[in-house]
């Protein structure tokens, strides 16, 4: 820019307007306050042409002086103006901007989202649930804190039977241990989902089929295999005809949702008291940690007469098979996890290795 001719009055006063009418179209120019910004000091810094212009004041006739000064503070008046005009219309336009950008319409469809993830436990069961509902089974439920007649006595658990020990179970009222069979029944924290199978028969008339998923408790120290609470799955059918080859057929196909097409059980003899015939139940399948092979899995048999006897039910007419396998121990096998702690401490590194993060699984 010309500097400023003090002897030239008329031309310095036709500096000035030339600034003020260039500061206002370079500043009308200007797309984003960031912009106006680095443009301001061209039109009023030190270089600028009002700033000379004051800076010369001491060269001009003190006659001229006054009109000089007031030339110079109109023009940088205006300067100033357009530049406050134009930051406020870009501040404005960037605010209508940014509000555009981030609206958000919520009245729009959107796909949920869950900061966490469900546990492995807990997304198992809910396959296990879906897999029998599919077979047409029902899926029942019953109390945690079970009446004691439900969690042995109904299922052929004698009252000196080794499981009613207070190292087995818990027990809410301990008058109520080894009592004798003729002692009133006290609450328990069931010990196994069998007592919901009880409840099921003593509350409906046959054919049953059902599962019962749910929490089980033993007084078992924590270590790598075993944990006080639990999970457990239990199946249930009592029907006319029915046979350990129906029985078969379940485990069978279960162990296929379960594992895969190429799984497959078999059956060795065994005993328990709620099923006569009764038969450990051992699995095979090819992704076994180690290698391929057969694992035990759970137990199994048909129901003993005295188990439909006690729930109102003729073992005359009706036949049933029963099962049962832990759900913690279908995990283990089917994702190759050794050591129980890692599935009941509560790490959420754990279940981020299932993928469970980032979507509503």
């Amino acid at each position: 820019m010309e500097e400023p001719n003090v002897a030239d009055q008329s031309t310095l006063f036709d500096q000035l307007d030339e600034a003020v009418a260039g500061a206002q179209k370079a500043f009308a120019g200007a797309s984003t306050v960031a912009d106006l910004k680095q443009i301001k000091g061209q039109w009023i810094g030190d270089k600028s042409v009002v700033t000379s212009a004051k800076k010369a004041m001491k060269d001009v006739p003190p006659e001229k002086r006054a009109e000089f000064g007031k030339k110079v503070g109109a023009a940088k008046n205006e300067i100033l103006a357009a530049y406050d005009q134009r930051a406020e219309e870009l501040a404005e336009q960037e605010l209508a901007a940014a509000l555009a950008a981030e609206t958000v319409d919520v009245t729009a469809p959107v796909e949920r989202a869950l900061p966490a993830g469900r546990h492995p436990l807990e997304l198992l069961q809910q396959e296990i649930g879906d897999y029998f509902t599919g077979l047409g089974w029902s899926i029942a439920e019953g109390p945690e804190l079970e009446h004691e007649w439900f969690n042995f006595d109904a299922l052929n658990i004698d009252a000196d039977h080794p499981a009613r020990a207070m190292q087995d179970t818990f027990y809410i009222d301990p008058a109520s241990i080894n009592e004798g069979a003729d002692s009133s029944p006290h609450l328990v924290l069931r010990t196994h989902t069998s007592p919901v199978q009880a409840r099921t028969m003593t509350q409906g008339e046959p054919p049953f089929y059902m599962a019962c998923p749910g929490k089980v408790f033993r007084s078992d120290e924590l270590d790598a295999t075993h944990t006080p609470v639990f999970h457990q799955v239990e199946g249930l059918a009592v029907d006319r005809g029915l046979t350990m080859a129906h029985l078969k057929g379940v485990l069978d196909h279960f162990a296929q949702a379960m594992f895969g097409p190429e799984a497959k059980t078999r059956l060795r003899p065994s005993f328990f008291p709620f099923t006569e015939p009764s038969a450990e139940m051992d699995l095979w399948f090819p992704q076994k940690k180690g290698g391929p092979g057969w694992i035990e899995w759970g137990g199994c048999g048909m129901v003993n007469p005295n188990v439909l006897s006690a729930c109102g039910i003729d073992p005359e007419e009706f036949q049933g098979f029963a099962f049962g396998m832990g759900i913690e121990r279908t995990l283990m096998l089917r994702h190759g996890i050794s050591d129980m702690h890692d599935i009941v401490e509560g790490d959420v590194r754990f279940s981020q290795q299932f993928g469970l993060f980032g979507r509503g699984q």
